[in-house]
């Protein structure tokens, strides 16, 4: 049975340590691309040679030329660039619209029946983004945020009951950040709601604590940010569509009307598989989580606006 491939754009810490995560699980065979000359060479030559010490014989190539990710099933674009000192929000938002643009150009016209999976911030707008210019069909477009924030938000609540992140099922819904909307109703600890284990307080600074997560850990590195965490997320997402799962994981993916909102993108629940977005939950939320969660989608329309008046999209 021919195996599956997979493109990683973006040989940096995610993008490098998600290309480890799938050659080493055996998931799909990988292409490594980066602008940088010699840099996703080098450091898919450096995980290849670790095959017989890890027992994997996925193969993993780096490359500068879109012309070697030909016929990939799936499409991980974890490429941009970090906000930096005196740069606006709106600086990083037009020079990453202008990054993304061309990977996509690029990756869809090499592989045109792939799924993409955006992890470049601004997120739910980068993915809008990416599905405007990829010109696939909206499920077969969509962001990682929720599977790494509920992530987080899964350990932080392990850590204050002290059991294992294996038993907490967390859901956090929204954009990537100060938007989030993390769910204390609908996480569990094997089914138990956290609601009935933990002080309404402490949720409250839980759910603080995982909206600053990323920040926190930016904060503790002084340079640089988090990628062991938002890699895995990357990589369970992308287990999903290439096993053909039909894992509920919380996405950033396209609304037509769930929740009450149509045409734009944002984390919400959704059954991943072979065809990729294949059915978005609509949990019963409280009036003010779906108040919280439509903020957070128009949060995203208008840096859409903020796009279009810059002929992106």
């Amino acid at each position: 049975m021919k195996r599956a491939k997979v493109t990683v754009v973006g040989a940096g810490f995610v993008g490098a340590t998600t290309a480890q995560r799938i050659v080493e699980q055996q998931l799909a065979d990988v292409v490594l691309v980066d602008v940088v000359d010699g840099l996703p060479q080098g450091k898919a030559l450096d995980m290849a040679e670790s095959a017989s010490l890890e027992g994997f014989d996925t193969r993993i190539v780096g490359t500068n030329d879109y012309r070697e990710t030909q016929e990939s099933d799936l499409i991980l674009v974890t490429a941009g660039l970090a906000r930096k000192p005196g740069m606006s929000r709106d600086d990083l938002l037009y020079k990453n619209a202008e990054i993304v643009s061309e990977i996509i150009k690029q990756a869809s016209l090499y592989s045109p029946n792939s799924h993409i999976i955006m992890v470049t911030n601004p997120l739910d707008v980068m993915t809008h983004l990416a599905w405007k210019k990829s010109g696939f069909d909206s499920y077969r477009v969509f962001g990682m945020a929720g599977v790494l924030d509920s992530a987080r938000y899964s350990y932080f609540l392990a850590k204050e009951l002290d059991i294992s992140p294996k038993d907490v099922r967390a859901m956090v819904l929204g954009g990537h950040g100060d938007s989030m909307v993390p769910l204390p109703n609908h996480s569990t600890v094997n089914g138990i709601p956290i609601t009935q284990l933990i002080k309404p307080e402490r949720i409250e600074a839980i759910n603080q604590r995982t909206r600053d997560g990323g920040a926190e850990i930016v904060n503790l590195l002084k340079t640089g940010s988090a990628f062991y965490a938002p890699s895995s997320a990357v990589c369970a997402m992308a287990e999903a569509v290439l096993l053909d799962t039909g894992r509920i994981l919380p996405c950033c993916a396209y609304l037509s009307g769930q929740y009450g909102m149509k045409d734009v993108y944002c984390g919400v629940p959704v059954k991943l598989g072979r065809t990729g977005v294949q059915q978005i939950l609509e949990l019963k939320l409280s009036p003010a989580e779906l108040a919280s969660l439509k903020k957070s989608a128009e949060g995203v329309r208008e840096n859409i606006a903020k796009l279009s008046t810059k002929s992106f999209l």
